[in-house]
């Protein structure tokens, strides 16, 4: 059974930093994308970064461009998150997912229509 934990979130002021983890398990992922959406209340949830698992390249929101870097560590099969530069509309509850469709386009990379497996989730809160 494929499992995707977060950990990491937290409260911070803006312009501070967090780093968000996603453990995963269950099956091997060297054929997969790995991303990191957020849903804020009331709001659809939106594409945050991902990174493709054997070649780690990356791609990003545009409103994160440039404060977030995602990355991963295949020994542990951990994605990271490191957030920089928080602002208040950072807030939100960030998920990881996993999934094999995302390989096949951008459009899918930044949609969840990309991804098979999410995690619970984990609460960020950016105060100004």
């Amino acid at each position: 059974q494929v499992q995707l934990v977060e950990s990491g979130g937290g409260l911070v002021q803006a312009g501070g930093s967090l780093r968000l983890s996603c453990a995963a398990s269950g099956r091997t992922f060297s054929d997969y994308v790995l991303g990191w959406f957020r849903q804020a209340p009331g709001n659809e949830r939106e594409f945050v970064a991902a990174i493709t698992y054997v070649s780690g390249s990356t791609d990003y929101a545009d409103s994160v461009k440039g404060r977030f870097t995602i990355s991963r560590d295949n020994a542990k099969n951990t994605v990271y998150l490191q957030m920089d530069a928080l602002k208040p509309e950072d807030t939100a509850v960030y998920h990881c997912a996993g999934g094999e469709r995302a390989r096949y386009s951008s459009i899918l990379r930044r949609s969840s229509r990309g991804y098979d497996y999410w995690g619970q989730g984990t609460q960020v809160t950016v105060s100004s």
